[in-house]
């Protein structure tokens, strides 16, 4: 686990980028390390561009937008084109529900929204994605993840939540 980790979701408005960065954030405060989360979204909340940054420190947080990131999400093509560059080594998730497929040792598609719509809500492909993230990363712990969900969420939803999480964790594991 390292000190510091800067995470990028972008995509587009509705799809749970600003929910997912603040869920994030909230983990990793449930295990002690600081957080910042920021947004930016177009004028129009639905549909427009989104993005959500996370940065997570066991030190203090001194400038509180990401600089470089260590891994991104990227649930549209606009979002895609610009972070995922050949170059970069970053490791990039992807939605290969709505996006194109795409070849590259840092590159990670998964169907999140297909996933999503099976469990019975397309809008937890958000938090499938996080899982995939976290089970990779090791940014934060599951567990943590598990938490802020429930904090967040009650009942059904969070138990829904909290199946969408590991069926991420599961993608990323069994790719592995």
């Amino acid at each position: 686990m390292k000190d510091k980790y800067e995470i990028i979701m972008a995509g587009s408005g509705g799809q749970g980028l600003v929910s997912c960065g603040i869920i994030l954030a909230e983990a990793a405060i449930i295990e002690g390390q600081n957080a910042a989360q920021t947004q930016s979204y177009g004028i129009a909340t639905r549909g427009g561009f989104s993005k959500s940054e996370v940065v997570i420190s066991r030190n203090e947080i001194i400038f509180q937008q990401v600089q470089e990131p260590d891994v991104v999400l990227a649930l549209t093509e606009q979002a895609m084109e610009m972070y995922a560059t050949i170059e970069s080594q970053i490791p990039v998730f992807y939605d290969t529900t709505l996006l194109k497929i795409r070849v590259g040792d840092n590159l990670y598609g998964y169907p999140f929204t297909e996933l999503a719509s099976k469990l019975g809500h397309v809008g937890t492909a958000n938090i499938i994605a996080l899982g995939a993230m976290a089970a990779k990363t090791n940014m934060v712990q599951i567990e943590s993840l598990a938490l802020a969900l429930k904090k967040r969420f009650s009942g059904k939803v969070a138990e829904m939540n909290i199946k969408a999480l590991n069926i991420g964790v599961e993608l990323e594991r069994d790719n592995n």
